[in-house]
């Protein structure tokens, strides 16, 4: 099983660190924008205190865009992590391996099946989610479990995930208003009704998560020495791979195909925290998860103002480079290895 380099820095401080991050992004989503409001305009809106456009900005433009953001960041970080320590894999991440796109198909089927039933969107996403992960395990136990195996056969399936997606919308255009945003991945236009539903599944999803942390830290060991200490190995893996489903799913439900967050974070806060705490590495995860999105989603909205670019594009910008430069110490590494 893959171990990644333990911290250098004293751990204590991280999660109190990146908690401040994810703080300071949310105050900045919040008072920065086309309008710019002061910390007090927002905080007096925020109590119910304000009056007039600054209120009403703050209430149903930015508060459920950031909430959006701080959700979505932390559900598919703490995914990312999930996936690539039950599977040893660096490379894997809910983008990567057909989870998003196998939420986003389910996302579509559903907007165009059942338009009056939003309150759905997220049980349906998380649906699609486990049957991607699922159906790319299948391919790479058949087909020899490698690590480039994993990867490829999550390209393919996404891929035809993709086109499925496509197909919904051919026949159903008018299911997924702004369906270019949410292919790149985008939290434009969001209401709290929307983010509702979604933050109840990831919330729940994420503490049964956390509960099964220290099974996590043994099936780390590897899953014969997991087997010798009495855990069902192969139960508990399906298990926590449905929780990290769950997770991607609630942020594809209403933030799109956003890709990257759970390969990037996952390293990010492994080299800060070590992987010796299951439950401390996906505690930092979500707190810079979430920092991460809701930073980036500041700067897509506020770098080239008054036009406003996706968040999904800032993400690949970053994100790509990241994963070429993964895909090639992982060959220097001799990464095709047996995950």
């Amino acid at each position: 099983m893959k171990r990644w380099p333990k911290s250098s820095i004293r751990t204590e401080y991280i999660l109190p660190a990146l908690a401040l991050a994810a703080g300071l992004a949310a105050l900045l989503s919040l008072c920065l924008g086309a309008a710019p409001l002061s910390p007090g305009e927002v905080l007096g809106a925020l109590l119910g205190r304000g009056r007039g456009p600054a209120a009403a900005i703050v209430l149903y433009a930015r508060l459920p865009r950031t909430c959006g953001c701080l959700l979505a960041g932390a559900a598919l970080a703490v995914s990312g992590t999930v996936i690539q320590g039950v599977l040893g894999n660096p490379l894997a991440a809910p983008n990567v391996i057909g989870v998003n796109a196998g939420a986003g198909l389910a996302t579509a089927l559903c907007a165009a099946l059942w338009p009056a039933r939003a309150e759905a969107v997220p049980l349906a996403a998380f649906l699609g989610a486990l049957g991607g992960v699922l159906l790319v395990l299948a391919i790479a136990e058949r087909t020899g479990a490698s690590r480039m195996t994993l990867v490829l056969a999550g390209v393919a399936v996404s891929g035809m995930f993709g086109a499925g997606t496509d197909a919904v919308l051919t026949f159903f255009p008018d299911a997924l208003n702004g369906y270019t945003d949410f292919r790149v991945g985008g939290v434009a236009n969001l209401s709290m009704a929307r983010v509702g539903p979604a933050f109840w599944v990831a919330l729940a999803a994420f503490l049964l998560a956390l509960s099964l942390a220290g099974e996590l830290d043994v099936l780390l060991l590897g899953e014969e020495t997991a087997r010798s200490l009495g855990l069902p190995a192969r139960s508990l893996r399906l298990v926590l791979l449905a929780l990290a489903a769950a997770l991607a799913g609630a942020a594809v439900s209403f933030a799109g195909l956003l890709g990257f967050v759970g390969l990037i974070v996952p390293h990010m806060v492994r080299r800060l925290v070590g992987e010796d705490s299951s439950a401390r590495l996906l505690l930092a995860a979500a707190l810079g998860g979430a920092a991460l999105l809701t930073a980036c989603d500041l700067l897509a909205r506020t770098l080239f103002a008054p036009y406003e670019l996706p968040v999904g594009v800032v993400l690949s910008l970053l994100g790509g480079p990241f994963f070429l430069w993964l895909l090639l110490r992982q060959r220097r590494g001799g990464g095709t290895g047996h995950a």
